[in-house]
Order: C-alpha cells, then structure tokens, then sequence
C-alpha cells in the first residue's frame, strides 16, 4: 500500500470536518451558547484544520490510487474521523472521557445512534450540532462526498467508492463515478430538506427539525431530547419519520430512478421482500401488544410501525419503551435489527438483498437434494448471479453471525444475556438502542470500558461490512 495517496486524501476528511466544526462554532456563538461551549469549538475546529493543511502539504502527489489503496483511505479515513471527532466533546466537557467521546463519534459516523450521553438536552446547541452533523457525513459516507468534490482522484475513486459504499448493490447511476457520487449526495440532501421542510410544519423547531432531519435520513438515530421522538407527543412527527426511515432504508437507486419517472419500487425484488417483511413485522407486533400492552388498536399500530420502522431501518429513534412488550415482540424487533434495510440505502445490518440470496440459495439446495442433476441457477429478480457472487454472500452471512455470536458472549462477562445480545445486535447492525440495560430509556454510560471497546469494533466493522476493516490486518496487504 502506497502510504502517500491514501494519507493525501485523509488530509481532506479532516479538512471538511474541521469546516463543519467551524459551522457549529457559528451556530454556537449565534445561538449564545456557554463561552467555554464556543471557545471549545473554535479550538476544535482549528486544530482539525490546522492537521489537515499539515497532512496535506507533506502528502502532495501525482499517483492515482490503487484498489488496494482504496481499503487504505476507507479504514484510515474512518479511524482518523473517529479520532478528530472526539474533539468538540472533549474541548466542552461533554462526556466523561476520551473512550466516551471516541464512543459517541463513532456511533455518530456510522450512524448507531447508540449514546454514552443520558440527556442530551444538557448539551450546548453547537454540540448537539455537531452531533447530528457527524450522522449527516456518516449516512452517505464522508468518503464519498470527497470522491464527488475531487475530481482529481481519476480512476482512484472508484476504489474508494467501493470499498465505502454498503451493501451488495452499488449502482452506477452515471459512467462517472464521481458523477454517482454527486448525484446519491444531492438525493441525500433532498431528502433532507424535504424532512426539515415537514418537521417544521409539524411544529417542531428549526433546529430540532434540522438535528433529527439528519439523523433520520441517515438512519442514525440521535436526539436533541432525552426522551427521543416520544417528547413531542405528535402523531404527525412520528408518521412523518416512519415514512422518511422507510425510504432511507430503500435503496437511493430507486428513488432516482423514480425522479425519472420510472416506478421500479416493486418491479424490484428486493425492496418487494423489504417491503413485504417490514409490513408483516409491524402487523404481527401490533397483534402481539394489543392486548395487556396498549388499551386499542390504533394505539399499538401506532407503536409498532414506528419501532419496527426505527429498528428495521437501523434508525433508532424511540417512542415507546419497547423492552416491556413481550418477548414475542422483542424477538422480533431483534430480527428486524439483524436485517435491516435495502443494499445501496443508507441503513446498517446485513441487508435485505443478502438475506433474499441466502433464502433462494437454500431453497436450491433442497431443490438439487431432491434432483441432484437439476441446473438451478440462484437468481436476483431477471439477473442471474455468479456461484462466486452467491458464494461472498453467503461468507458475509456467516462471518456477521460469528461476530455477532463472539461479541455477544464478550459483553456477557460485563452484563446480562439479553442485554449483551441486544446490545451487540445494535451496535453491530448500526441501530442503537437494544433491550435490558441498553435499553429504548437507557444509555450506553454505565456500560464497562472493555465493552464499550467491542461496541466501537462493532460499529465500525458493521459499517465498514468487516473486509476492509480485517483486510489491513493481514499481514499480506501490507506486502508489495
């Protein structure tokens, strides 16, 4: 690996995060937040600045990046993220210390949503801020908005776009990639501002509608509120972000597509499975807590679309105290978090498309069992798949599931079982809030320092999908 390049392009991560901290610091200071507040922003943006002008004039170059640099960038550019970001917490005295902070910033990025913060509404604005700002740059990758901003990466992009973007699904919208790149931003930004614009009439405030605009669109989670979306009482907020989660969570190819006037939603197999399994989740939950939980049924599908929407589409917010319902329902919700949204979108887990493959794969096996001499190819809609492709996916399934299982019984030692299944299964999948003491009503600040490290190796192999994150493990990627 070519340290030069990969470094370069790091420089830029930390220059376009050092701006956004600039624009807290703004916030901060026309908001009138506590002077330290301010003063610890300013800082905090200078010196992320200030490294990546540094990072950047040692690391000038001409060389394009190579494929292996590209898992380089993605998994140096994320710790370097992680790592930069901790600053606003750190220099305001907004968490406990440097692992709570290192924790907060990477469920921010990776859009976890899971918190070492009980209230958040203690924090200064500029922070809450920069809170939800690290959701906005973690939902469509930080990564790729510097291949769409630099053109000057040239073929080298596409590896970063690559080994980046989430899921089995990365369609090329344009023959550029930076092109692509542009073009899933400006979806992303209008999703946004459509959200905001919502929220807003809904009667919340310009600068929750902001926050939770962010977090919602980036499947991430994070509140203004100690209570979550549930301290608003509305009716009209909460369907207006269970829809905005659901479309979130469907891959962003569709909905250009649809910008277009081609309908394709359920032309599409996989969001036909997303969409007929997120339905039959939340009805089967509205009939299980409909009796002994909530007094009628409106009042449980109320609940249920909006949790199983939160917990499905890895978003996390919360409205209800989930970890009161029946076990029924619990299970679930937690299979809900294991497979999350569509491939291409902007929510965590293992993705519809894969768990759509592994169910027609194990359907063929039976199949050729019983006719050993059949030609049965595995099929995605009218694409029929590689045995090579089919082959990844099923390593992927079963590599998540031994992580999962192993990370689980690591965070058993600290606390108990249904607590660390849960836990592992939100951090892992990007979802945030599980079951026992990481509950809807709970937070991660309790939890000990040793397991509060797995839960940050969870977040950011979930997000990363595990291969370049255990890649630069290997003592043969660092060889030339």
């Amino acid at each position: 690996m070519n340290l030069r390049p990969v470094f370069h392009f790091v420089s830029f991560i930390l220059l376009v995060l050092g701006g956004a901290m600039a624009a807290c610091a703004g916030v901060a200071w026309w908001m009138h937040d506590p002077s330290p507040a301010q003063r610890g922003l300013w800082t905090s943006s200078a010196i992320s600045l200030l490294a990546g002008f540094v990072l950047w004039a040692i690391t000038r170059h001409r060389e394009e990046i190579s494929g292996r640099d590209g898992i380089g960038v993605v998994t140096f550019g994320w710790l370097a993220a992680s790592l930069i970001g901790t600053l606003p917490y750190l220099l305001t005295d907004s968490t406990s210390g440097v692992l709570d902070a290192w924790f907060e910033t990477v469920s921010g990025l990776t859009t976890t949503g899971a918190s070492v913060i009980p209230d958040p509404g203690v924090l200064a604005r500029g922070v809450l801020l920069w809170r939800a700002l690290t959701h906005f740059f973690g939902g469509m990758g930080i990564l790729v908005f510097c291949v769409a901003i630099l053109p000057l990466l040239g073929s080298g992009g596409m590896q970063v776009y690559r080994a980046e973007m989430s899921g089995v699904a990365q369609d090329r919208l344009k023959p550029r990639i930076a092109s692509t790149a542009k073009l899933l931003w400006g979806l992303y930004l209008l999703l946004n501002a459509l959200l905001i614009a919502l929220l807003r009439v809904g009667g919340m405030g310009w600068f929750d509608a902001v926050c939770h605009s962010f977090a919602a669109v980036a499947t991430g989670g994070f509140s203004t509120q100690a209570a979550s979306v549930a301290a608003y009482h509305s009716r009209y907020i909460e369907i207006v972000l269970t829809v905005f989660m659901f479309l979130s969570a469907t891959n962003f190819a569709l909905h250009y597509r649809a910008l277009h006037g081609e309908f394709r939603y359920f032309r599409d197999s996989e969001f036909r499975f997303y969409f007929l399994y997120w339905l039959g989740t939340c009805l089967a939950i509205t009939f299980i807590i409909r009796h002994g939980v909530y007094p009628t049924f409106g009042a449980a599908a109320r609940a249920a679309f909006f949790s199983g929407t939160s917990l499905m589409s890895t978003t996390g917010f919360c409205t209800a105290d989930f970890d009161t319902w029946p076990a029924s329902a619990k299970i679930l919700l937690v299979m809900a978090m294991l497979v999350g949204g569509c491939a291409g979108s902007t929510s965590g887990a293992m993705k519809q498309m894969r768990v759509v493959v592994v169910l027609k794969r194990v359907v063929r096996e039976i199949w050729l069992f019983i006719h050993p001499q059949a030609v049965l190819p595995v099929r995605l809609g009218k694409q029929v798949l590689e045995p090579s492709a089919v082959g990844n996916i099923g390593t992927f399934f079963g590599l998540y599931l031994l992580v999962f299982a192993l990370a689980s019984l690591a965070v058993s030692f600290w606390t108990d079982g249904e607590t660390a299944i849960s836990a592992v299964a939100a951090t892992l999948g990007g979802v945030g809030p599980g079951f026992g003491l990481a509950g809807a009503t709970e937070s991660f600040q309790p939890f000990p320092a040793p397991a509060k490290c797995i839960f940050i190796f969870c977040m950011l192999a979930g997000r990363l999908e595990f291969y370049a994150l255990f890649a630069i493990l290997l003592p043969r990627f660092w060889r030339r």
